[in-house]
């Protein structure tokens, strides 16, 4: 049964994804990596469920969501974004296949790091990051997530991707078969990928081209 939980702050993280930070309800839980249906807590929009990873860990005292903004679609992420602290949205029981399962490559696009982020934190209040690299795909600079959090990781190993925009030392071009080659040393490890369905179709299939086993590679199913 779902639970209406007040947001508690709603700001900017990039220019187009925002952050909400929700009331959370007594002994709910979950893992880094899950997410969960939310749908806002008024007449009209309740039936209108979006599913969002959680970005906060476990031992936090308050749920976050860092949620892109998809203001041209006029539809659900507009519509939380103009919320205000107070207003009430439901969030349903956790779920997810995106949990950590020991060292590796993670490959995201976009909003697809939203899974990656509660991981890392948690691998990082544990000292537990070495051995990982993330490879982030987005369309220009600014659209890169939590940069300054993941530079300040400093056992986590980190490649910025741009696709529309270049800049100056950042690789630039789609994340395909030439890319993985060049950058994936050991293509036999574990490989965690999110983003859309055809980027993680297409980034899967060229792993297991390149040698990496069908059960190393963990995804959304």
């Amino acid at each position: 049964m779902p639970h209406s939980v007040p947001i508690l702050k709603n700001d900017w993280v990039t220019h187009n994804v925002r952050r909400f930070r929700l009331e959370k309800p007594p002994g709910y839980k979950f893992e880094p990596g899950q997410a969960t249906d939310v749908a806002i807590d008024e007449e009209g929009w309740r039936e209108r469920t979006r599913p969002f990873t959680f970005t906060s860990l476990n031992d936090w005292d308050e749920l976050e969501f860092t949620i892109k903004i998809y203001p041209e679609r006029h539809a659900v992420t507009e519509r939380l974004a103009g919320l205000e602290p107070g207003a009430r949205v439901l969030i349903d029981d956790p779920w997810g296949t995106i949990q950590y399962a020991g060292p590796g490559t993670f490959i995201a696009g976009g909003a697809g790091i939203t899974p990656f982020i509660a991981i890392f934190r948690s691998l990082a209040a544990q000292g537990a990051l070495a051995g990982n690299t993330l490879i982030f795909s987005n369309r220009t600079e600014r659209d890169i997530i939590l940069r300054e959090e993941f530079e300040a990781m400093a056992d986590l190993e980190r490649l910025w991707v741009l696709t529309d925009e270049p800049a100056p030392g950042l690789p630039f071009g789609r994340i395909d078969a030439e890319f993985l080659r060049r950058h994936v040393s050991d293509p036999g490890g574990r490989f965690y990928v999110c983003g859309t369905d055809e980027m993680v179709g297409d980034v899967r299939a060229i792993l297991e081209a390149m040698g990496a086993r069908a059960d190393s590679v963990t995804f959304e199913r």
